[in-house]
This record gives structure tokens, sequence and C-alpha cells, in this order.
């Protein structure tokens, strides 16, 4: 499978939970975003520790000069705002990609029939500055119905480990505990 290797692909999430549609451009244009992607909402891993932890971990990532933390799965935009209720999520903004075309043009879209999930996303983590992929962390063993679901790379303490490695200078304001994300689901 070819992994986009300079930018996101463009494309159009289209929310019928809103009627809103949002370009790649408009999500990441102009930002310097993480984005985390996993196998499905409400998925014991995903549910545990994935996404729990980027919640957790998401003023100090933010400190390290990041606009924006972004949950994406293969799910639609009704299932993942739900398990944003459930999971009571307030900071992190889930994006559903419904068609899986961004998860697939990035590469990442596996089948995964033989655990009943049919096509998600595998896991992965990077951080993309005005579209341009900085860094990724691609989880091992990206393949169609892999055995393994490995998560190793992708998680929210390897990325905030990394942001600090390369010694960006938070500024003098750091995101306040107060701040949230009006509107936490973008699809």
């Amino acid at each position: 499978m070819m992994i986009y290797q300079n930018q996101v692909p463009n494309v159009t999430f289209t929310n019928r939970f809103s009627w809103q549609s949002q370009t790649t451009k408009d999500i990441f244009g102009g930002k310097r975003v993480v984005l985390f992607a996993l196998s499905g909402a409400f998925t014991p891993t995903c549910s545990s520790t994935h996404l729990p932890r980027y919640e957790e971990l998401y003023f100090q990532i933010r400190a390290q000069g990041i606009d924006q933390i972004i949950c994406l799965s293969v799910n639609d935009p009704f299932v993942m705002y739900e398990w944003g209720k459930q999971q009571n999520i307030k900071n992190v903004v889930l994006l559903a990609d419904g068609t899986g075309e961004f998860t697939r043009k990035m590469g990442m879209l596996v089948n995964k029939d033989n655990v009943g999930f049919g096509w998600r996303s595998w896991r992965y983590s990077m951080v993309v500055n005005d579209c341009k992929i900085e860094k990724i962390f691609v989880e091992p063993g990206l393949e169609d119905n892999s055995q393994v679901d490995p998560f190793e790379v992708s998680d929210a303490n390897t990325m905030l480990n990394y942001l600090k490695s390369i010694g960006y200078v938070p500024q003098t304001k750091t995101p306040s505990s107060q701040t949230q994300v009006k509107n936490r689901t973008y699809m």
C-alpha cells in the first residue's frame, strides 16, 4: 500500500449530521494539527486507551505548538458523535471518514473482514502543518486481514514525546483548561 508522503489528500468530508461539508484545506489549511486514526468507535483499544489518552494529554500536546487534535475513523458521523458523548470527549475533535476516501488516499484503508469489521483505517498518527505531513507514525504490519492489531507508535505518549523532542518553544500563554472545541464532531 502506498502512503501519502508529502501532504494530506484533497478530499471533501460530507457531514449529514450538521449538513455541512468541509475540505481537507478547511480542516488543515493554515494550522498545525495532530491527527490520529483508529479502527473504529466503540472498539476496545480505541475506547479504553487510544482516544482517552489523547483527551487526557490534550493541553500538553497543544502547548507544543499544535492548533488542534483530531481523531479520525471510518465510521459515520452519527456513530462518532455518540462515541464522543459516551467517552465524555470535550477537546479532541472527532472526524468521520464515512466513505473511507481520506483513509484510502492515505494508503491506510485495510480490510478487516477477518474480525467482522469490513473496511477500516489502520492505526496511525501524524503531525500536519498547513496540509503538509510533517511526521507520521504508522503501526507495524499494515495489511489486509492482519492477524495483529498493534498499538505501539500511534499513541498520545509517542506523539507528545516526538513534539517535545523537536524543541518547540511554547508560547507564553498555553491553552487554558477552559478552552473547548465548540463542536467536537466535524463529521
